[in-house]
């Protein structure tokens, strides 16, 4: 019997190619999304099931996953990649922008683990896979609030691990540097309208992290393929950091202390 993985964030960036990926590989793919009525591609694929999940809607959840067993019979890997990027000074971010980057990426994706956790345990198999960030080991400027999630995400993996090993249920974490992906694109920014103060380093932080992403020449295929070796590579490896960027910024922090890498970071992106 083929292998299943359902995959939250289907519709764009990292997700879209992750289910590309494992159907190629001849997995049966559970591709979820918010607006599932407007995926064409996905439809015509073999053993790929397109269906409605919006992580910040608990009814969804339990829905696309009873679709996905009642599809395929059972759900083998759970993929949490669905996520967006809030940036900008906190003091001008909104509520309603700080709760939507928790909803998302944090509240979301616990949702999301939490509802699967039940058919995992009761086949002493499976497999969780939460799409983390290096912005979850390390941060940058006017990233406040998502480098929050993001080390949330980190802290709730690394704990679930020993709760969830014991019942055959493994935990990774994919890390990823900056790519040209639409997390990117179409990120959301809070602007310091009526304090200058924020002003000069802001416009300096924002084109010099836009060029990053645009400018790194790293293939989004690459996370796709380190996600599908996450989940196939049988181990209890933690911890996947993706992209050049990401072991290098990795590695000179675990050799630096707090204030030599802060400096770095503001000579890098000249704050």
């Amino acid at each position: 019997m083929n292998k299943t993985v359902l995959i939250t964030g289907a519709s764009s960036g990292f997700g879209r190619l992750t289910v590309k990926k494992f159907q190629q590989e001849g997995w049966n793919v559970i591709a979820t999304m918010r607006i599932s009525e407007k995926e064409m591609e996905f439809t015509e694929l073999n053993n790929v099931l397109v269906t409605c999940l919006d992580v910040t809607v608990k009814d969804t959840i339990t829905r696309a996953i009873a679709q996905g067993i009642e599809r395929f019979g059972k759900i083998d890997v759970l993929v949490n990649n669905a996520g967006y990027a809030l940036q900008g000074p906190m003091e001008s971010t909104t509520d309603v922008q700080i709760e939507r980057q928790f909803n998302v990426n944090v509240f979301g994706l616990i949702n999301v683990t939490k509802a699967i956790i039940p058919h995992f345990r009761g086949n002493q198999n499976g497999i969780v896979i939460n799409y983390s960030s290096i912005g979850g080991r390390v941060a940058f400027p006017y990233t406040s609030m998502y480098h929050a999630t993001k080390f949330a995400v980190e802290g709730f993996t690394e704990s679930l691990q020993y709760e969830l090993n014991p019942l055959g249920i493994r935990l990774k974490l994919i890390e990823p540097g900056a790519y040209n992906t639409n997390i990117n694109n179409a990120a959301d920014w809070s602007f310091a309208d009526g304090i200058s103060d924020y002003k000069e380093g802001l416009d300096k932080a924002k084109l010099a992290m836009q060029a990053m992403g645009g400018a790194s020449g790293q293939n989004p295929q690459d996370v796709a393929d380190i996600t599908y070796i996450a989940a196939t590579d049988c181990t209890d490896i933690l911890r996947y950091p993706v992209g050049g960027d990401a072991e290098q910024i990795l590695g000179a922090r675990s050799q630096m202390d707090d204030l030599q890498f802060k400096t770095m970071i503001r000579e890098s992106l000249g704050l």
